[in-house]
């Protein structure tokens, strides 16, 4: 059953939805529902099996179940991604949607060989990326994508936990850096571009706070290492 995502309830009707444009696109022209078809529909963390009521430029449905759903046991986990080819950087989103982050921050740094001239337009598009995500993961909630930043700027963020992601032999292990974290601490994952951070970006981000951290013995690619750690953080947290 294909999963939506509604901010909440129509105005007149406390049990009905009205679909954005997009979503009744995708469900008239694409799933080809009809009438009576059901849906999934999420709305303030709440999930509800819905029936369609009414096609058109904005579909409608009316609730027929609200259904309890398994909170996810993680805790809350942003990605600072420097910033990397649009393939590249689509795939560290949905990916990190789908393995449960909370929140995206595309970082600046010497070494990105991207640049962004309109972050507005970049942001729309990357945060359809990650509902579209979040509807095929069967989640409860779109994780945010940020507006690009500097690596100051990514400095002065207030976190639990900082880790950086390094190369740097002298690096702690990912699994040591994590082992006293808790549910209910957040925690900032950076990650550095194809070519690694300059050390001085390094020194700023380690001065403010950061651990420096190794993810293993080899060097990963800047799109499999945030869903490595992400990985990690799934497997200690989650309840199999």
């Amino acid at each position: 059953m294909q999963r939506y995502f509604v901010k909440d309830f129509d105005k007149e009707y406390s049990n009905t939805f009205t679909l954005s444009e997009d979503d009744s696109y995708h469900i008239i022209k694409v799933m080809r529902y009809k009438i009576n078809d059901l849906i999934e529909v999420v709305s303030k963390d709440n999930m509800y099996i819905c029936k369609i009521t009414k096609l058109g430029k904005n579909v409608k449905c009316e609730v027929n179940e609200k259904v309890l759903s398994k909170i996810t046991n993680i805790p809350n986990v942003t990605i600072a991604q420097s910033l990397v080819k649009e393939q590249k950087m689509d795939y560290i989103l949905q990916k990190s949607t789908e393995l449960g982050v909370n929140k995206i921050i595309p970082i600046k740094t010497i070494r990105s060989i991207i640049k962004i001239e309109n972050d507005n337009k970049k942001v729309d598009r990357w945060q359809k990326i990650v509902k579209e995500a979040s509807e095929q993961s069967k989640r409860l909630d779109i994780p945010i994508v940020e507006k690009s930043i500097n690596i100051n700027e990514l400095s002065a963020l207030q976190y639990d936990y900082k880790i950086l992601c390094s190369v740097n032999e002298t690096s702690i292990n990912i699994k040591k850096a994590l082992q006293n974290v808790k549910y209910s601490d957040t925690i900032l994952i950076v990650i550095g571009p194809e070519g690694g951070f300059d050390k001085k970006e390094e020194q700023v981000l380690i001065d403010s706070g950061f651990i420096s951290t190794s993810l293993g013995t080899r060097v990963l690619r800047t799109e499999t290492a945030p869903l490595f750690v992400l990985s990690v953080i799934n497997y200690i947290f989650e309840e199999w």
